[in-house]
This record gives structure tokens, sequence and C-alpha cells, in this order.
């Protein structure tokens, strides 16, 4: 082979594996900036579920102390006066007009 087309055929070679690098940046590109959205994604929604545990473990201490406000006497005195208009001896009790 004559020197002229060794080096037209290592200039294709070259050509084309500058060719299929290019390509497989542009493809490495775009799933990073892919991976990068599904991560925005994932961390709204990281937030929002703490958001939601942050109420469930406040509301789960509201009905702790509500179950306890419902064993006490405290509870039993207000739900007799409320609803059953029920008073102690020693009571003086206004009523509005």
């Amino acid at each position: 082979m004559s020197r002229y087309r060794r080096k037209k055929k290592n200039r294709a070679g070259r050509f084309s594996i500058a060719c299929i690098v290019i390509l497989l940046l542009a493809v490495m590109s775009v799933q990073i900036v892919r991976l990068y959205d599904k991560n925005q994604d994932y961390d709204l929604k990281e937030a929002d579920l703490n958001e939601q545990l942050e109420q469930e473990t406040e509301r789960r201490d509201q009905i702790a102390d509500y179950e306890e406000y419902i064993g006490s006497q405290e509870y039993v005195e207000d739900t007799a006066k409320s609803k059953l208009g029920l008073v102690y001896d020693n009571e003086i009790v206004f009523k509005e007009k």
C-alpha cells in the first residue's frame, strides 16, 4: 500500500472514533440532565413526606394527650356538667337569659 492510502484509512478511523466519542458524550449529557431532574423531583417528594411525617407525629401526640384526658376525672366532671347539667352541692350556676 502506498503512504497516501494508509493516511486515508487512518483519517477515516480517527473520524469514526471521534464521532463515536461525541455520540457517547451527547448520550451521557442527556442522561445526566434526566438524572438531575429526577433527583430534584425526589428531593421535593422527600421534603413533602418529611412535612407529612411531622404533621402525623404531632397528630399522634395530640391523640395521646386526648386519650389521657378522656381517662381523667376532669373529663368525667366536664362531661357531666356540660351534657347532663350536674353540679357539685357547693357550686352556684349562673345562666344567661
